[in-house]
């Protein structure tokens, strides 16, 4: 392609006076501004056209590239970003737009391409450009890194290991603090837990980075949820905020991992909006003991109060289940679980033994946020009493809880546990006729959640075949769309 003399100069002056073309595409990431002078030093392996013999001909041939670039011509923008780029990546010093804009190129180009070997050859490419980025511009440090991180856990996976990635995400959540990029949280939330719980991560760094997590979405909600700013969404805080605080929540099974204060924030209001219901009375009252909460402190005086005045049970005769009962009650979980597991395993009576196992399951669910550990116990209830259908309902509340836990938070891999999770109703229904009326709210709440018909279609997938949904799950359902 080769412009007259006159449309060339009338391309390099719009470029010495700043224009930036404007592009039409959307980004699933939002790159952060850097503030201040961003200019090179030293050259080095960062050579600029500036005062060049052939910077005549890098301008022109970076505005072209641009051009081709904002129409998607990813093949002749290569060409023209090639030319530049080898001569003189750094541009003028102080715009690095042909690092960020190569990658944009060899995206592009990985949309069409087959060869195995050029795709493996772009990839790398494109790992190199953020590394080379971020050489030349130490200054926009958060952004190399967040963008080469959310690559390699989401368009890349498997090229580098998990530990790498962490590290990553980690460093920009230590620039960025609670200003940090909604498109980081997400990917960082889950390779933290999963590092903590994998014993990869100490406790002391995973409760410092969880705090730092929390304090950027308390941030992002008070700069534009609270403000019905439509950033909420574009940024995709929106998505965030169904997927990191459930996954961090998953921690406050981990003994001593959250403090009082963590569990005062988060649970008082419930118990304030729900103060003659004794079961919110009672677990709020177990989560303050088990967070080694003082009595003393005054919102934990005041859910003890109500408990001594209107929900701590009456003395019963069986001595055992009353120190069953009380070790919950008092937020000594293990040692609920070990008392009335024992009492099960000692029982004859399926009535009571069931009860005993559900409990336990309940234990699991609500207040350790173990599932698979839940669904063994509520899996066994369901045996010592075949027709009851409490243990359905609540294996299917832990499987349309872990949309957070198998996928995104929201999409397609997080919605396929409302399958699983609406065949449990229907079965509790099948065989508990008592509990019909809760399993068809459930129903008709979560059935909305089904994935989409687009989705399905999308996946090659077909409405009525079966569909195994993995995760902890490792069940098969029957695929349905969403009415």
């Amino acid at each position: 392609m080769k412009t007259n003399h006159f449309l060339s100069i009338l391309m390099l002056a719009l470029f010495t006076i700043g224009c930036t073309p404007k592009t039409g595409e959307k980004t699933t990431v939002e790159e952060p501004k850097v503030e201040g002078n961003i200019a090179i030093v030293d050259e080095g392996n960062c050579v600029k056209w500036t005062g060049k013999s052939f910077e005549s001909q890098a301008m022109e041939d970076h505005v072209l590239y641009r051009q081709e670039l904002e129409q998607k011509n990813y093949t002749s923008a290569y060409t023209y970003w090639r030319k530049v780029f080898d001569v003189a990546p750094a541009a003028d010093g102080r715009r690095d737009y042909q690092y960020t804009d190569g990658v944009k190129i060899y995206k592009g180009l990985l949309e069409t391409e087959k060869d195995e070997a050029k795709k493996e050859s772009y990839i790398k490419e494109i790992i190199s450009l953020y590394d080379r980025g971020l050489e030349c511009f130490p200054a926009k440090e958060s952004m190399y890194k967040s963008l080469k991180a959310y690559d390699l856990f989401y368009t890349f996976p498997g090229r580098a290991d998990d530990e790498e990635v962490y590290q990553l995400f980690k460093d920009v959540v230590d620039l960025k603090g609670k200003d940090s990029p909604a498109y980081v949280i997400n990917p960082f939330t889950s390779l933290l837990v999963n590092g903590l719980l994998d014993e990869k991560i100490q406790m002391a760094e995973a409760q410092r980075y969880t705090g730092k997590i929390i304090d950027a979405i308390a941030e992002a909600t008070k700069k534009y949820k609270a403000k019905n700013d439509p950033k909420w969404k574009s940024a995709g805080w929106d998505v965030v905020e169904g997927y990191a605080p459930a996954r961090l929540e998953q921690l406050e099974g981990m003994e001593g991992f959250y403090d009082c204060t963590y569990f005062k924030n988060k649970y008082f209001s419930e118990y304030e909006g729900n103060k003659s219901d004794c079961d919110i009375v009672r677990s709020v009252r177990g989560k303050f003991n088990w967070a080694k909460c003082s009595p003393s402190d005054p919102q934990v005086a005041q859910v003890n109060a109500t408990y001594v005045a209107n929900c701590k049970p009456k003395v019963i005769n069986d001595e055992p289940i009353m120190l069953c009962r009380d070790h919950l009650e008092n937020g000594n979980y293990s040692q609920a679980i070990s008392c009335y597991e024992e009492k099960a395993e000692a029982s004859t009576d399926n009535e009571k033994k069931a009860q005993y196992y559900l409990t336990i399951a309940k234990i699991y669910y609500g207040e350790l946020k173990k599932f698979s550990s839940a669904r063994k116990y509520a899996r066994l209830a369901s045996k010592a009493k075949p027709s009851w259908g409490d243990p359905y309902i609540l294996i299917g509340k832990l499987y349309a809880s872990s949309g957070p836990l198998c996928g995104p938070g929201t999409g397609f891999d997080s919605q396929v546990v409302t399958w699983v999770a609406i065949d449990k109703w229907n079965k509790a229904k099948q065989v508990d006729s008592s509990v019909a009326s809760t399993a068809n709210k459930l129903i008709s709440r979560y059935k909305k959640y089904m994935p989409t018909k687009g989705d399905i279609f999308l996946r090659t997938l077909k409405e009525g075949d079966t569909y195994k949904v993995g995760c902890w799950i490792q069940e098969t359902t029957r695929i349905r769309a969403a009415k």
